[in-house]
């Protein structure tokens, strides 16, 4: 089973087109028997994803911080992973993950998110194998760090090498087809 760890928000955002996205990831990852790996609160996206993926009969793994209020743990999770600290769990839930989805979202989805790149970046130095990692560009949310990222490249600061770590997937069907050709393949 392939662990799929999922950056977003613990906040519910205006557009009700991005919650949907995270229901049909969840309800997605559960039918394909994958296991969600995420920051195990009740809050906002959060908990929309634990709850697509738990109502659906998948598996759910909540990485939690102490530095957080108990009372934002969602309750129920297949298995939950305490941490002291949020950089901690950053690190356990790269750990964990076998492929990295970041959803829309604010600052913690950002920097967990690159986070992720400067970690994959290192195990290639590494001659490690890379952990997959895609956005979901709905609405064209990350338009700026694609664009980013190709700019980078353009001024040096990002080597070739490094410009195909990112995968940007403007749908959720499209995630899903990525998921199926650059991970399922590794099942068989």
């Amino acid at each position: 089973m392939q662990n799929i760890l999922v950056y977003l928000g613990a906040t519910m955002p205006a557009d009700g087109s991005y919650t949907q996205a995270v229901q049909e990831l969840g309800k997605g990852l559960a039918k394909h028997g994958y296991t969600l790996v995420f920051g195990g609160s009740k809050e906002g996206t959060m908990t929309v994803l634990a709850d697509a993926v738990l109502n659906n009969d998948g598996k759910a793994i909540g990485v939690f911080t102490k530095a957080l209020p108990m009372n934002l743990l969602y309750p129920g999770l297949t298995q939950t992973i305490m941490t002291e600290d949020f950089l901690e769990r950053k690190k356990e839930m790269f750990r964990l993950a076998d492929v990295i989805i970041a959803m829309p979202g604010s600052f913690g989805t950002w920097d967990e998110l690159f986070d992720a790149l400067e970690r994959i970046k290192v195990e290639i130095i590494h001659h490690r194998p890379a952990k997959p990692v895609a956005v979901l560009n709905l609405n064209g949310y990350y338009d700026g760090v694609v664009t980013l990222l190709q700019r980078s490249i353009q001024e040096g600061y990002t080597t070739k090498r490094y410009a195909n770590l990112l995968h940007s997937a403007s749908t959720v069907g499209e995630l899903f087809d990525w998921l199926q050709a650059n991970v399922d393949s590794s099942r068989k």
